[in-house]
């Protein structure tokens, strides 16, 4: 399974991307949270307010209780804002 870290997630992981293998009873995006929380101080920095946290898995945006599965790609990203140029008018 790939891990991908966005925006500030990186700077407290310390680093960009990881390739892990988490353990069987791992299922779901909650759980995937718990365990790396677990693997380093770094992880555990990133992860540590999973209310800041979005997930993507395979690219789609996905909740807490996602299902997971081997070879899956997770990106983990703070919200986003708004406030460019989408709103309208000057």
């Amino acid at each position: 399974m790939k891990v991908l870290y966005f925006a500030w997630l990186r700077t407290r992981a310390g680093l960009s991307e990881a390739e892990v293998s988490p353990p069987p009873g791992v299922t779901d995006v909650a759980g995937l949270i718990e365990w790396l929380k677990g693997q380093g101080e770094g992880h555990a920095a990133a992860l540590g307010e999973p209310r800041l946290v979005r997930v993507a898995v395979n690219q789609v945006h996905v909740g807490p209780d996602h299902p997971l599965k081997p070879g899956d790609e997770v990106a983990f990203f703070p919200p986003v804002t708004g406030g460019g140029a989408a709103g309208g008018g000057r």
